[in-house]
């Protein structure tokens, strides 16, 4: 039997180090994470057997944003909210796949000063063909008052008052990411041992890249900056900073990720159909904003930092550009350029 190797840290491991750090610190949080982890192994086993399972398909229902609810969508959102409500560090949660926000209410959970917020499996039109799936997740400390219910107020925060936030790929791999303000870190699941390992100490993301990820279906759908920016991606070459590559995956917890690691960026703007976009604010948008600024990258929906939106309801709806900084700072200068354009022409 090959000796383990102790400098590998687990995610207990790792949560419980960060905690010497603090000593004022309570561990809530710690485990919090250490929760998000247990549902996420367990949702991670059905994904690996959805083939072999009735598990695959439609319930026959829909969700909240009228989108056929697989059942997969279902499994993780039981997990997720069954392993959040046993727990002893969250007082409520929101979810993509409910209608409304729920309150834990038992005295344990209303004196927990956290909530959190996620989308159980985000990518769930790709199951049944075997394409990488994720979860996304944000946790706020609550604005209400401790040893109450939580209120709406308490999940309607801008995402620059997340204290952490991340997100689980299912893919060849199993692997958390997770972010708080003092950098970012990835976890490798270990099927060995049942553990998420340290395996990306202090991600960053490349100041640049060569990566685009849009759905180039909707192309004449978009605003004329948005078309510009595309058409700069496609003519770039060696001499010009290029030449760079279209990749997308339609998975965005896939997509979000190779560009964090690789550099790149991953845009889905409004539409003339969809003026709003399709991306959820609060579940998909503001967590990943503030994994990947952590990590040195930014966030817009093209007109403001997507952490600085004032959220008006749990599904609120909103454009997303997010990646490294430099093309980043290349496409809002399009959409600039172009809105500059249309004024004077008006």
């Amino acid at each position: 039997m090959s000796p383990i190797n102790r400098q590998v840290l687990t995610l207990d491991e790792f949560t419980i180090q960060s905690l010497r750090q603090f000593p004022q610190a309570t561990g809530e949080l710690s485990t919090l994470l250490r929760d998000i982890g247990l549902a996420s192994k367990r949702v991670n086993v059905e994904v690996n057997k959805a083939g072999l399972v009735d598990i695959l398909g439609d319930t026959g229902t829909m969700n909240v944003q009228g989108e056929e609810v697989k059942k997969l969508d279902v499994f993780a959102n039981n997990q997720f909210t069954g392993v959040l409500q046993r727990g002893v560090s969250c007082a409520g949660i929101a979810s993509e796949e409910m209608d409304e926000f729920v309150s834990f209410d038992d005295d344990v959970s209303r004196n927990s000063k956290y909530i959190c917020m996620y989308d159980p499996l985000d990518g769930s039109g790709n199951i049944d063909v075997n394409v990488s799936i994720g979860t996304i997740f944000g946790i706020y400390r609550r604005v209400s008052d401790r040893g109450t219910p939580v209120t709406r107020e308490d999940f309607l925060q801008k995402g620059k008052h997340q204290v952490a936030a991340g997100y689980i790929v299912y893919g060849s791999s199993t692997m958390l990411v997770y972010a708080t303000r003092r950098g970012v870190n990835g976890f490798t699941l270990d099927p060995s041992i049942g553990e998420f390992c340290l395996s990306h100490p202090d991600l960053k993301c490349p100041d640049a890249g060569n990566i685009y990820s849009v759905n180039h279906g909707n192309y004449y759908q978009y605003e004329e900056g948005v078309k510009k920016y595309i058409t700069l991606c496609q003519n770039k070459n060696k001499t010009n900073g290029g030449p760079y590559t279209q990749r997308y995956i339609g998975s965005m917890v896939s997509d979000v990720h190779r560009n964090l690691i690789k550099g790149g960026i991953f845009m889905y703007p409004g539409t003339i159909e969809k003026p709003k976009g399709k991306l959820r604010l609060l579940y998909e948008c503001n967590p990943f904003a503030f994994i990947v600024e952590a990590a040195g990258g930014k966030a817009t929906n093209g007109v403001q930092p997507i952490l600085e939106i004032q959220p008006t309801e749990l599904h609120q709806r909103t454009p997303f550009f997010i990646g490294s900084k430099t093309m980043m700072e290349e496409m809002e200068s399009c959409l600039a350029s172009e809105r500059t354009e249309e004024k004077i022409k008006a």
